[in-house]
């Protein structure tokens, strides 16, 4: 079930929200805590019935280990305790690696030996990689502070299947989810309103944004898939393309799970904070997917040694985090790639911040062009389906191929095409349209990314630590009623196309 289809938007949502109602006002706490396990349970088999299985495996064996390994560390059974926590660490990944990871390790031995090794088809299960990371947190806590938060087996079930977050994300906390799942709310004007503005923006990010501007980013990376000599205005409108389509998709995605969250009186952690509008890849990394980077951090970063063993091992730490952290999004080279970029990208700038100091030059726009080139090109990798299209492309940003117009814009230049194909310009048939509808999605966008107020600071009551308020603060008015329901209304007539959420494959 997606979050962008009629059957949750006006079946599933209100239903759900109908029965905690229900039993908010009756006090049925654990009732409400059940309805919500059952609500979220019949979510995650919406596609296919069998998940369920290795969803509640996975609930039932990670809660039982959590227990045992907190009943152990600190009464003189740590060593048991620590084989526990390696036992069940190693069986998450041994699940996620086997359903996600498998294909691609048989493909490299095939292709490095040469052999013939098929292991048939393996479906990946749905939202493994969030609710594994989500549990392996929750293991390595239980270990940590010998003490597994005293959280029953129902309000376990629904911190890791909660549906609004359960596909993809955020990845929650149980120190930040449990409190709440333990007093409910109940259904209040507020909370609704709220949670039905954040809700119809992000449904218009992803239905009206991120749909419309995705066909030309497929079309480019399509194109060079197939070897096509892209020049340079096309490759770098597919990147562009591309790189808006990720972050409106997710992001919108996010701020549907914030907003149908809101809606229950639960709070689910930011996921983005305007990321392109920074100025260092540092800074990128503190706004984009807020919740992977605070576990990639605080359970492989930190865990490593972080930067206390030294220069040398902190970006040789930061490096294998951001591999890891880019093999986690999917069974691919160009994943490896990517991460390996963004990794060699933040030990330069580390290294610059030391050597440079307060004197650093790159600063405002000249800082915040160097890391939207740099964020730009590695989607380039993230997004493409090999290292050969991915090269493709990159030789046409690079300008190997020349400059072109469409003919139709390059007859309508008169002496100005005299002057620019005196350049070397070039034009070709056909495409003009889709030339001009590409860059002005692109036009539109970039403004909206990079200048106008995130969610959080729109909805200012979501403000968690982030920039100045903003003008645009929402408010409880005719005014924003008004604004929430042309989003929604916008959002809703684009259904017809429905498409699924860019991280529902990883």
């Amino acid at each position: 079930m997606l979050f962008n289809s009629y059957e949750f938007l006006f079946l599933f949502l209100p239903v759900v929200a109908a029965g905690y109602a229900v039993l908010s006002r009756w006090g049925q706490g654990r009732g409400v805590v059940a309805w919500l396990v059952l609500a979220s349970l019949f979510f995650y088999g919406w596609w296919n019935p069998v998940y369920l299985v290795l969803l509640g495996g996975s609930m039932v064996v990670n809660y039982g280990l959590g227990r045992a390994i907190a009943g152990r560390r600190g009464s003189g059974r740590d060593r048991a305790a620590k084989a526990l926590l390696i036992a069940g660490i190693a069986a998450n990944l041994g699940a996620l690696g086997y359903f996600k990871y498998a294909g691609l390790l048989v493909q490299t031995v095939n292709d490095a030996a040469g052999t013939g090794f098929t292991m048939g088809a393996i479906v990946l299960p749905l939202a493994i990689s969030f609710f594994t990371f989500q549990q392996i947190a929750y293991l390595a806590d239980c270990w940590a502070n010998g003490d597994d938060g005293g959280y029953g087996p129902l309000r376990y079930a629904l911190f890791v299947s909660f549906f609004p977050q359960l596909i993809a994300g955020p990845i929650v906390h149980h120190r930040e989810m449990m409190p709440q799942f333990a007093r409910p709310a109940g259904l209040t004007a507020e909370n609704a309103a709220v949670g039905v503005t954040v809700l119809a923006i992000g449904l218009f990010k992803k239905a009206v944004l991120a749909d419309g501007i995705a066909p030309y980013a497929t079309g480019a990376f399509r194109a060079a898939e197939q070897g096509a000599a892209l020049d340079l205005l096309q490759a770098w409108g597919g990147a562009l393309a591309y790189s808006f389509q990720i972050y409106f998709d997710f992001s919108g995605y996010s701020d549907m799970a914030i907003g149908a969250a809101l809606i229950f009186g639960i709070t689910l952690p930011l996921n983005f904070a305007s990321p392109y509008k920074a100025t260092s890849i540092i800074e990128f990394w503190r706004r984009w997917h807020m919740t992977l980077s605070r576990f990639l951090r605080d359970y492989l970063y930190i865990p490593l040694g972080g930067s206390r063993k030294g220069t040398a091992w902190r970006y040789g730490n930061l490096m294998i985090t951001m591999l890891l952290g880019g093999l986690w999004h999917g069974a691919g080279w160009t994943f490896l790639a990517w991460g390996g970029l963004h990794g060699f990208y933040l030990m330069v700038a580390h290294l610059w911040r030391a050597v440079a100091g307060d004197r650093r030059p790159l600063r405002g726009v000249g800082g915040w062009a160097l890391t939207m080139l740099a964020v730009v090109v590695a989607w380039v990798f993230f997004r493409a389906e090999s290292f050969a299209g991915a090269w493709t492309l990159l030789g046409g940003m690079a300008g190997l191929n020349g400059v072109a117009l469409p003919n139709a814009i390059a007859a309508r230049l008169g002496e100005a095409w005299t002057l620019l194909s005196g350049w070397g310009v070039e034009s070709y048939l056909g495409g003009g349209s889709d030339f001009v509808l590409m860059w002005t999605w692109i036009a539109v966008l970039l403004p909206i990314a990079v200048a106008c107020p995130n969610t959080q600071e729109i909805v200012a009551r979501l403000r968690q630590g982030t920039e100045r308020a903003s003008r645009l603060q929402w408010q409880p008015s005719g005014r924003w009623a008004v604004a929430t329901g042309v989003a929604a209304g916008v959002g809703v007539l684009t259904l017809t196309g429905v498409s699924e959420f860019l991280y529902f494959q990883f």
